[in-house]
């Protein structure tokens, strides 16, 4: 991995070499983008609960994530700048390891994570984003393709931006929008797939365990694997005054297709129940509309309380047609404590209402025509606290090959739900210049 890597920044920095040799057409006009970046970043998540969808809302969420990113930014002349993003994220998480709980190695439980195939996978993202500016800076489009890939999905997508300044550009306008297209790999709980159970009635075995209850599910098999998302928005920024500026959006999303989980189980109130060892058996799976209608409306609000303090703040309101609205609220205090290095303590808070289709687990009714256990769709409010550091170096003293270190970033955040459920991130980045 090192070496690739270094074989990237050395064929990177000598093709930007050349670049700035013969790009130099004599004109005095400011650069978009005066040399290339390369940004590295690096996240680890982990989460705990006790809610998870995948075993109808009962059960362990236990979740750890390590996710690499690196994004590239050239100047492809004074105007066009094309950006590479790239991301791997590689995970391990109980829930979903339960897909198929009988590994044979231990009793089978819901907060017990099995050892199975589906217990850890990699999650992959591809990006590349091209901008142009206008000759007076107050003109920008911007147009991007993105690829993503899991164990149960694959999206292809694109979208666009422009972007008008007024005003002495302090007024700012923008549009934007994005299409993507995913295709799901139909993998249900192992206990609904074909030739899974066997026996007879009053001694059916699943993988050669003795299931306790009559089990007959309610269950068939999902026709359509797509879905579609569509998304624009447009944002305003002003500039209020030296010390002050506000910032609007509104964004509009519309989902189609398959949009629930075919992993997910859900357990009926009105059903028998049937268990093999600890685990009881899906009395069907997680079925939701096949479309969806979001809306998010926002606002952020900066002042600039002095040279060594800012304070941003932020809102959202967000509703949808699934019967979900929620509240977001957060203000981040960036402190300059020397000319190089800033701290910066956040917090945010976020209420929702649960979705229509929402019940806890073992509480649907098999007469309903939606469900989900899934407590993402329930009624909660959360807290999430963070604090950061942040090294920025404008003159680029420090060096790595041909690049300058521009910046450090370290953060952690720390979330909470009232529902029993936790997470924890770390978060580092650098920033590097291409010298030239």
């Amino acid at each position: 991995m090192k070496v690739v890597l270094s074989l990237f920044l050395i064929l990177l920095s000598g093709a930007l070499l050349a670049q700035s040799e013969t790009d130099n057409n004599g004109s005095y006009k400011k650069r978009v983008l005066e040399s290339a970046e390369v940004e590295f970043l690096m996240n680890y998540y982990d989460q705990s609960g006790e809610n998870a969808a995948v075993t109808g809302g009962k059960g362990t969420e236990d979740l750890q994530d390590l996710s690499p990113t690196i994004l590239v930014s050239v100047p492809l002349n004074d105007d066009d700048v094309l950006t590479i993003q790239a991301n791997i994220s590689a995970y391990s998480s109980a829930s979903s390891s339960n897909i198929d709980p009988f590994d044979g190695k231990k009793p089978a439980d819901p907060f017990v994570a099995s050892s199975g195939a589906s217990r850890s996978d990699v999650w992959i993202n591809g990006i590349v984003g091209y901008s142009h500016s206008s000759d007076d800076r107050n003109r920008v489009w911007s147009a991007d393709l993105s690829f993503s890939a899991e164990f149960d999905y694959t999206s292809v997508g694109g979208g666009g931006s422009y972007t008008w300044l007024f005003n002495e550009k302090n007024t700012e306008f923008s549009l934007h929008g994005n299409v993507y297209i995913d295709t799901w790999s139909l993998i249900y709980p192992v206990e609904l797939r074909p030739s899974m159970i066997g026996g007879t009635p009053g001694n059916q075995l699943i993988q050669g365990i003795q299931i306790q209850g009559n089990y007959q599910p309610q269950f068939t098999e999902i026709s359509s694997k797509g879905r579609n998302s569509y998304s624009a928005g447009f944002g305003f920024s002003q500039i209020l005054s030296s010390r002050m500026n506000v910032y609007l959006s509104a964004d509009f999303i519309l989902q189609d297709g398959l949009l629930s989980t075919p992993f997910h189980r859900i357990y009926f109130s009105d059903v028998e129940d049937a268990f093999a060892e600890n685990f009881h058996l899906a009395e069907a799976i997680e079925r939701l509309p096949n479309s969806r209608f979001k809306t998010a409306l926002g606002g952020r609000l900066n002042y600039f309380v002095n040279e060594r303090i800012t304070l941003r703040t932020y809102y959202r309101y967000y509703f949808d047609d699934w019967g979900i609205s929620s509240n977001t609220a957060s203000i981040e205090i960036p402190v300059k404590i020397t000319d190089k290095f800033t701290i910066y303590p956040s917090y945010r808070y976020y209420d929702q209402t649960a979705a229509d289709y929402f019940t806890p687990y073992n509480q649907h009714l098999s007469t309903q025509k939606y469900y989900t256990s899934d407590y993402d769709l329930s009624k909660f409010h959360a807290n999430n606290f963070g604090i950061g550091v942040s090294y920025t170096d404008v003159f680029t003293s420090k060096h790595i090959y041909k690049f300058g270190l521009k910046s450090v970033d370290l953060k952690y955040n720390k979330y909470d739900r009232n529902s029993k459920f936790s997470a924890s991130m770390f978060s580092f980045g650098l920033k590097f210049v291409f010298d030239n």
